[in-house]
């Protein structure tokens, strides 16, 4: 991984705490499994029908039935638990997930999330992805600030085919941590090295900024 992206997974380990169901989103959120400490009490939560997650260790033969929902080959911890799908989302749409992680490819000052469809490019379906974003409890979002052309991903309103509307909580970026609030996005930590000035050039949306409490990163 990059950089960018260890900075990213361990500012959203802190995100985490103890005694919370977690789901862990496709792509760079399933890697968050090895910033979380061994002893902290967390349930991570994959939809095709597993609580208790745990990454599979590099000496463990793969167990071919249990996989997360990126399809990588996972393990259980003591106490998990294996259900079908639509227990799984009966879990989702009750609300009893604490918090998920997911990717994106826009955000915007609202807190609408699109992540799953890019006009003109093969996309298997919305999947599991809007389920959660419009019943867990806390959404975070991990994702580069910045597309690969330097664009910004952080917009006043999202331009591609919407996950969900309203449902993001807060984003974390290789620059910034951003709070969604009802005046707009509320800078809570910024990247070391980098100004506020800097940020604000590489973000659309606005962002509110009090640097007095302002974190590091």
């Amino acid at each position: 991984m990059s950089a960018d992206q260890q900075r990213i997974l361990a500012r959203a380990a802190r995100e985490v705490i103890p005694g919370q169901i977690v789901n862990l989103g496709i792509g760079l959120p399933t890697q968050l499994f090895h910033y979380l400490p061994d002893e902290m009490e967390v349930l991570v939560h994959s939809e095709n029908g597993v609580l208790g997650c745990r990454p599979r260790r590099d000496d463990e033969a793969p167990d071919w039935d249990m996989i997360d929902s990126g399809g990588a080959y996972i393990a259980t911890r003591p106490g998990a638990s294996v259900f079908d799908s639509a227990m799984s989302f009966a879990m989702i749409r009750r609300s009893r997930v604490d918090l998920t992680f997911m990717g994106a490819f826009e955000v915007d000052e609202l807190g609408n999330l699109a992540n799953w469809k890019i006009p003109g490019k093969f996309s298997p379906g919305i999947g599991g992805a809007m389920e959660l974003a419009q019943k867990v409890r806390r959404l975070v979002i991990l994702c580069s600030h910045n597309d690969k052309h330097g664009n910004p991903k952080i917009l006043k309103r999202c331009r591609l085919p919407l996950t969900a509307e309203r449902c993001v909580s807060r984003i974390v970026t290789d620059k910034a941590v951003l709070d969604v609030t009802p005046q707009g996005l509320a800078v809570v930590d910024i990247a070391d090295g980098l100004s506020v000035a800097e940020l604000r050039e590489a973000t659309e949306a606005e962002l509110i900024v009090d640097e007095r409490r302002l974190g590091r990163f």
